[in-house]
């Protein structure tokens, strides 16, 4: 691929996905292929066996990585699956691990429930608020920083964070998933690592589960790929060519989840039973380090939990289910869906009540997504 592309989405387009040498055609083909002959031992042309590289997970693997201004790039069979690999390549038992309060609950589940038997030390801390030198000990191994938080949306000062870890000789790992790397690109803010679930914006279709990493450090990158390799953790072939389908009009579709996100906000702010609304731009940070915030939106809906189970089941165009990102919007109650794995008591001292509501805003038409919340709450 030429190295003068620049725009994004001529990137996403393009990046890693020159026509196939073999039949001309234009999108890359799904190598649905294990093995790989050889002319003799040792002798191949660059593939082997399809759990070390595949040539349709080579293009995935460039496009995204071109996408986040990195130098490499590896993807997962899921977010988690790169999660992961990323603590078990890089950490080590006894090691320090600093993660954001407000964390996906997969994530949080593989930490507590089975890294932390393992051996690693995790502590959790509000890097929205919280000075990163205070929060950020000397001796810490790594930071886990998710910024815009899932669920409640906080934004952390990627650049202040990164700081703290290069003086305390700390890797810094930003999950990137809510902003996409059209809004926000943390490698060029300090960060060490990138990582995604694919799974969401990037593939945005809901018809695929997937992960990856990026990074510019060719001695990160090593044990990454050993890792990705040695573990098998890896996606398949036709997963890979969704993703890379998907990923083609992630600038498109992320400005219209944007631009359908404000109309919703706005009615949001002014209802009488929406107690609080959390959105990223509410944070003078995000504007600083973000071009954009999607499509993703918090509330706290006035009344019990019993009222916030009526409410995500009263809406017809909202679809009731976990994961975000497709272009249909979704509603979910992460005290009961998504973070549930959290322990009650953690999880509202988060900041994560029985009554928030998540909402993930498709592409559909604005004014049809505001009818549809507006019934509900009569519900």
């Amino acid at each position: 691929m030429a190295t003068d592309l620049a725009g994004f989405d001529t990137l996403a387009v393009h990046a890693g996905q020159e026509p196939d040498p073999t039949t001309g055609a234009v999108m890359t083909p799904i190598y649905q292929v294990s093995t790989y002959a050889q002319d003799g031992v040792g002798g191949h042309k660059g593939y082997e066996y399809s759990r070390t590289d595949n040539p349709t997970r080579t293009a995935l693997q460039a496009c995204l990585a071109a996408l986040e201004g990195a130098r490499f790039g590896l993807s997962f069979s899921s977010g988690l699956a790169a999660t992961d690999v990323i603590l078990r390549a890089l950490v080590k038992p006894g090691d320090l691990v600093i993660c954001g309060d407000d964390v996906y609950g997969g994530t949080y589940r593989l930490f507590d429930k089975v890294l932390k038997p393992w051996g690693m030390n995790f502590r959790y801390a509000d890097f929205s608020m919280a000075d990163a030198n205070e929060a950020i000990p000397a001796g810490t191994r790594m930071v886990w920083l998710e910024t815009p938080t899932n669920p409640l949306l906080k934004v952390s000062d990627i650049q202040a964070v990164a700081l703290r870890c290069k003086a305390v000789g700390a890797l810094l790992v930003v999950d990137n998933t809510f902003a996409t790397p059209y809004f926000q690109r943390p490698l060029a803010l300090g960060a060490d690592i990138v990582v995604h679930s694919t799974t969401k914006y990037i593939n945005g279709h809901s018809d695929v589960v997937g992960g990856f990493l990026a990074v510019n450090d060719a001695a990160l990158y090593e044990p990454l790929k050993f890792l990705q390799n040695a573990a098998g953790a890896v996606p398949g072939p036709q997963d890979v060519w969704l993703t890379l389908r998907g990923v083609k009009t992630l600038g498109v579709r992320m400005d219209r989840h944007q631009s359908n996100a404000e109309v919703v906000l706005a009615f949001l702010r002014q209802h009488p039973d929406v107690a609080r609304v959390y959105h990223p731009f509410d944070s003078p940070v995000a504007r600083r380090q973000m071009s954009g915030f999607g499509g993703m939106i918090s509330f706290d809906l006035r009344g019990d939990l019993d009222r916030a189970r009526r409410f995500v089941a009263a809406t017809k165009l909202f679809t009731l289910a976990e994961s975000l990102g497709g272009v249909e919007s979704l509603i979910e109650t992460p005290a009961l869906m998504t973070h549930a794995s959290i322990e009650p008591e953690k999880r509202r001292a988060a900041g994560i009540e029985d009554g928030l509501i998540r909402l993930s805003v498709g592409i559909e038409t604005a004014a049809d997504l505001v009818a549809d919340l507006a019934q509900a709450f009569r519900a």
